[in-house]
């Protein structure tokens, strides 16, 4: 019961801490408020996974951040993900690409792919 008091207080301390950026801050960071807001409430191992699923295709995470934007849409992608389980599995194993179909990611990743015919 305590760890869900405080993480209720946790919570409502980022949104409110968000709420209090200035739309200079926002502007400055590429991002808006509903986006940061969307990003607190997604698993928190969501960037470690999308940068896990790239290596899978052979992309670097230095690729992936390139394009913030791009960066920004695959990890909105994973954190909307409803096949969470289906991508430990594949992670844990390092699957191959082949086997990905099931990410929401997975075409921007084929794109991205050093490895892409």
């Amino acid at each position: 019961m305590l760890d869900r008091v405080r993480t209720l207080i946790h919570r409502l301390k980022e949104v409110s801490e968000v709420n209090n950026l200035s739309d200079r801050d926002l502007h400055d960071l590429g991002i808006s408020r509903a986006q940061v807001l969307k990003f607190l409430d997604m698993p928190p191992d969501i960037n470690d996974r999308v940068k896990a699923m790239g290596a899978i295709f052979g992309i670097p995470e230095s690729t992936l951040k390139a394009d913030q934007g791009q960066w920004l849409d695959l990890l909105t992608t994973c954190g909307q993900c409803s096949d969470r389980q289906a991508c430990s599995h594949a992670l844990d194993r390092g699957a191959d690409p082949s086997e990905c179909g099931f990410c929401g990611n997975h075409q921007v990743f084929a794109g991205l792919s050093p490895h892409a015919a």
